[in-house]
């Protein structure tokens, strides 16, 4: 498994949040349902103060390990988490360290296969925010998702 680690500053996310775990009946379902929302709704319209159009998924308020629930909030990268629409919510990741890897083939396997990856791997995972890109390369060919795994 390549990777690099990368610093990052303080991070705000603006978006739709779920409450999901990996279970089986929990994240494949919850997942795909909020995206779906965030496309059908137009919620990228509704986002102020956006850095860039590349959306982000954020896993975040882990209640343990991988294992255990957490959030996942569907958004973008702002400038700051002030007036925030009605029915989104604003998340700020702390300054951080972290594992930077590339999801690159088919969409979702290249994905679940890099977080198998993740899980399997022995990274000292901090569980303050982790976040994948989709920006310009998800839509090359192959695509490429950024992944960003917290670290100490």
């Amino acid at each position: 498994m390549s990777y690099s680690e990368v610093k990052k500053p303080e991070i705000f996310i603006v978006g739709l949040e779920c409450k999901t775990s990996n279970e089986a009946n929990g994240a494949p379902i919850d997942i795909p349902r909020l995206k779906d929302r965030f496309i059908n709704e137009k919620i990228s319209d509704k986002i102020k103060n956006k850095i860039s159009d590349d959306v982000i998924s954020l896993y975040c308020d882990y209640e343990g390990d991988y294992t255990k629930p957490y959030k996942f909030v569907i958004g973008h990268q702002t400038t700051s988490i002030d007036n925030i629409p009605e029915g989104l919510v604003g998340k700020k990741l702390p300054a951080s360290k972290y594992v930077h890897l590339k999801a690159v083939g088919e969409f979702p396997q290249a994905l679940i296969d890099t977080w198998v990856g993740i899980w399997q791997n022995d990274f000292p995972r901090t569980y303050t925010g982790d976040f994948e890109v989709y920006g310009n390369e998800f839509y090359d060919t192959p695509p490429v998702i950024d992944v960003y795994v917290a670290v100490k």
